[in-house]
């Protein structure tokens, strides 16, 4: 597996960290989260017994569970359990812990705006478009960025009356349209743009956005 080290910091604590290149996902190291959220003297100690308690009520969270060999405070490299992103705010909402409380709100509040927006789709362009303007982008950027959307529903839904599956073979043929306009596939044009889990179209241009929608206009 290609991989980056890298520490985040979590509240002036570090916790370290491994970008997986091939799933394209950061992965936590849950000893170092758990040791944070919880104060505990004893993180190891909690982990293992938060896996008995996810086991008893059902979950088959601590099966999926990876390890990697990570650097440890003296310095040498151990194996640790890590969890990726979803992984990591599914183990967060069985936390009891006070640190845990903001980001249990923010998985409510996501879940009831979801739900909103399965009633109402419009309120997911709406939010979108707010998203956009706090991260500083141009109303002129954001109208195509929202039309390309557009776009690529058009085409995936036309993918899917024709018995495409998705997933792996939506990823190929994205892949095929990317390169026949950019001449590089998505994960070559992430690699140029120096991308990791960040969105590839919200980092083109104007221009590339308008290509890329071209593309997959044209192959609907």
């Amino acid at each position: 597996m290609t991989k980056e080290t890298a520490i985040k910091l979590f509240q002036d604590q570090s916790v370290r960290v491994v970008w997986d290149s091939n799933q394209e996902k950061w992965l936590f190291s849950i000893i170092d989260i758990i040791a944070i959220l919880t104060g505990s003297a004893r993180p190891r100690k909690y982990w293992s017994d938060l896996q008995k308690k996810l086991k008893s009520e059902g979950s088959e969270l601590s099966e999926k569970i990876g390890q990697l060999k990570m650097k440890s405070s003296d310095g040498k490299m151990r194996i640790t359990d890590v969890a990726n992103t979803e992984q990591l705010l599914r183990l967060i909402q069985s936390i009891p812990s006070p640190k845990a409380e903001p980001f249990k709100l923010w998985l409510a509040k996501v879940g009831y705006e979801r739900i909103e927006e399965t009633e109402d789709p419009e309120k997911a362009f709406d939010r979108a478009m707010e998203t956009y303007l706090k991260k500083g982008y141009s109303t002129n950027w954001i109208n195509q960025r929202l039309k390309s959307i557009e776009v690529r529903k058009e085409l995936t839904d036309e993918w899917e009356q024709r018995g495409v599956k998705k997933g792996l073979d939506f990823a190929i043929l994205t892949d095929e349209i990317t390169k026949a306009w950019a001449g590089l596939t998505t994960k070559e044009y992430k690699d140029f743009k120096d991308l990791k889990k960040e969105n590839l179209r919200d980092n083109m241009t104007n221009l590339e956005l308008v290509l890329n929608m071209l593309a997959e206009a044209t192959t609907t």
